[in-house]
């Protein structure tokens, strides 16, 4: 509600989400026994509108007063920081001031942040002879590092090379073929109806994402 009053929301919509929030409670019911709780934190999933709340509310760790050394992305419930630094303790060193500013921020708002799915990945082509393990804290436990990251269908690696998402993006690509072809024999397969209704169903869009980032990395 705070954040609907900051960007002064119409008081007929703003009374609306206010009502809408108002005496909330969860049931769960076993066997004879029934509980009720009251809710006070979380956005209502499955809602119509809880898509729309749910912006609203994580728009705001986007207006956090982040460093010029970090970018910040978001999609859906998940959050990317992009932090460069000089040397690895530097980058380090920004990345742990920033995520005391989310942990004050997910305090503030309510919303905790699993530290357990949380990954980190230092990205660095120097040849430097330097410490490669960085200490990334949230909610006082340590970030796990790894070399690569998956993030939104796109493997990360450390050198920044993509060739580990290359091969995976290769592999689900030969996999689909090899489906599909099994679906093509002359004598055996799937029937004519049946082999339209798996070419609509195939995703055209993820393979010319993928055929292009391989036409891109063979160019360079």
């Amino acid at each position: 509600m705070n954040v609907l009053r900051a960007y002064e929301c119409p008081s007929n919509l703003f009374n609306l989400a206010r009502s809408y929030f108002t005496q909330r409670s969860a049931y769960l019911t076993t066997n004879n026994y029934r509980i009720q709780r009251e809710v006070s934190k979380g956005c209502p999933q499955g809602s119509c509108c809880g898509p729309g709340l749910w912006n609203i509310e994580y728009n705001t760790i986007l207006n956090l007063n982040f460093t010029k050394h970090t970018t910040a992305v978001t999609f859906a419930d998940d959050l990317l920081l992009i932090i460069r630094g000089k040397s690895v303790m530097e980058a380090e060193n920004f990345a742990n001031i920033e995520m005391s500013k989310i942990n004050a921020w997910s305090k503030r708002n309510k919303v905790g942040f699993n530290e357990a799915k949380s990954k980190t990945t230092l990205i660095s082509r120097r040849k430097r002879k330097e410490a490669k393990e960085i200490e990334i804290y949230l909610n006082n436990k340590p970030i796990e590092q790894n070399t690569t990251m998956k993030y939104l269908g796109t493997v990360i690696d450390d050198k920044f090379k993509f060739n580990q998402h290359i091969s995976h993006a290769a592999d689900k690509c030969a996999k689909l073929i090899f489906s599909l072809s099994k679906s093509a024999k002359i004598h055996w397969g799937l029937k004519t109806r049946s082999l339209n209704n798996n070419s609509q169903r195939s995703d055209p869009t993820a393979l010319t994402v993928r055929c292009t980032s391989l036409d891109r990395r063979s160019q360079v």
